[in-house]
């Protein structure tokens, strides 16, 4: 393990571990990911003894600010590209009403126990006359080669103890691809009512987490699996099931909505474009239909959906700013590039798309290429071709006639300058109208062609020139 610790961060704590003669420990996270090859910035120090004392001896080498906390007994220092939280040793208990635990001072031992998980109780001691020696009293180093998900204590306890745990053990399965172990996962549909407890705050944390995972699709199903998902995120586990009526049925938009996440987890690894993804048929079971002789039908889903976006956002403590607009904008738009896919591509549905869109019409693309989940390989390839035959018209088109984030050529200013108006139903009319014929084709995204445009469709409504803005 010393190898592993070459550091100058590790140095100076060993140094002061053996001036204090004081036993030190790297532990957690840092530990793990250093047994799986990961990169790791964040670095937890127990010590055995008084944790703050310690980090500002620390502190005053290295020659950096110290952010101490003496409420919780820790302190945290950053130094070059890590951040550093020492603590010292110490056991914990519940109450059943709070997550927040009774702390006193206690043993490695005692700190190994408290944490979640085996994987994240292993520690590495840093005095100089052990250093380097590995401390794995649960068994975390076969857990990390099993690829298991364990708990150190009674998962029952542990997870009723602190219910976040719960949404941890899925985070860490779902980033690591590892199994929760059964009696964890058995432990955790047990506790579910516990999730109660626990902030929305946190709760979206660690579902952001989940999210931004390689396939968040394996934590989504344990979610769904263990019944949390049902409390955390009711509109989303609605979207599962399948329901037949003469032979009739639909796919099941649980498993089909986990199918475009992952499709566009292997793209993107922007949290908002993979919102999209989830949210994109989150209106299906509101809009759905059965039409005898034809099927179920879900008419107008993603204008409901669109609707829906600013209460699920706010519900789940998500920013209620552009990135909320961003989402409802692929949530309304994500069925017009596969629209555009099936038919023959018209110059005007392209110029509304590009207008629509905006700047986002790269990550629409992605997201209706994502929603593609068809087992069916003709359809794959038909699908695959037309839409690479639209991204090219929508090269063409915006090249041509400059669409995306369109400014009109003539502006409400101009048109009452023109005719020596002022404000009225009429100049928003003729606003709309410009649009319309450049979206149309009618005329050329060109100021000189808006102007005589304009011109004529005033003199249509009786209104006459009075000043020249050419």
């Amino acid at each position: 393990m010393k190898q592993h610790l070459q550091h100058p961060l590790f140095n100076i704590v060993s140094q002061t571990a053996a001036e204090l003669n004081l036993q030190v420990y790297v532990i957690g996270g840092f530990v793990r990911d250093i047994l799986l090859n990961r990169p790791s910035k964040d670095i937890d120090i127990v010590i055995i003894g008084n944790g703050i004392d310690f980090a500002e001896q620390v502190a005053r080498k290295l020659k950096v600010k110290l952010a101490v906390f003496k409420n919780f007994g820790t302190a945290m220092l950053k130094y070059k590209d890590i951040e550093v939280e020492f603590v010292g040793a110490r056991k914990e208990s519940y109450r059943s009403d709070s997550r927040k635990p009774i702390v006193e001072n206690g043993t490695l031992e005692d700190d190994q126990k408290r944490r979640d998980f085996t994987i994240n109780a292993l520690a590495i001691a840093l005095h100089p006359k052990e250093s380097g020696q590995l401390l794995d009293p649960f068994g975390g180093v076969n857990d990390l080669e099993a690829k298991v998900i364990r708990t150190p204590l009674n998962p029952v306890e542990t997870f009723s103890d602190d219910p976040l745990r719960m949404l941890r053990a899925i985070r860490f399965a779902s980033q690591l691809n590892f199994v929760i172990d059964p009696l964890a996962l058995a432990a955790i549909r047990s506790n579910v009512e516990r999730i109660n407890i626990i902030s929305q705050e946190r709760i979206t944390d660690e579902l952001n987490k989940i999210i931004l995972s390689p396939k968040p699709s394996i934590g989504f199903k344990y979610l769904f699996d263990t019944g949390l998902l049902k409390k955390i995120f009711p509109l989303m586990a609605n979207l599962q099931g399948v329901e037949y009526i003469g032979g009739k049925g639909h796919k099941d938009n649980f498993y089909h909505t986990l199918q475009v996440l992952d499709n566009i987890a292997e793209t993107t690894s922007d949290l908002w474009l993979r919102w999209s993804a989830i949210l994109h048929d989150i209106a299906k079971p509101h809009t759905k239909r059965f039409e005898p002789g034809h099927g179920f039908t879900f008419h107008g889903h993603e204008d409901k959906g669109a609707r829906m976006v600013p209460k699920i956002f706010a519900a789940l403590k998500l920013p209620l700013n552009e990135k909320m607009k961003f989402v409802q904008k692929m949530v309304q738009l994500h069925l017009r590039p596969i629209v555009l896919a099936q038919e023959i591509v018209s110059d005007s549905a392209v110029r509304r798309l590009l207008f629509d869109a905006g700047d986002d019409i790269d990550s629409l693309m992605l997201l209706c290429k994502a929603d593609v989940t068809t087992k069916n390989e003709y359809k794959i390839k038909k699908y695959r071709s037309n839409f690479e035959l639209v991204q090219q018209k929508l090269k063409d088109v915006e090249q041509r006639d400059q669409i995306r984030n369109w400014q009109p050529p003539v502006s409400g200013l101009d048109i009452m300058t023109l005719f020596g108006i002022k404000e009225s139903r009429e100049v928003g009319i003729i606003k709309n109208q410009i649009k319309e014929a450049i979206l149309e084709g009618e005329i050329p995204n060109s100021r000189k062609e808006a102007i005589d445009f304009t011109i004529r469709k005033g003199e249509e409504i009786g209104l006459k020139v009075v000043e020249n803005i050419i």
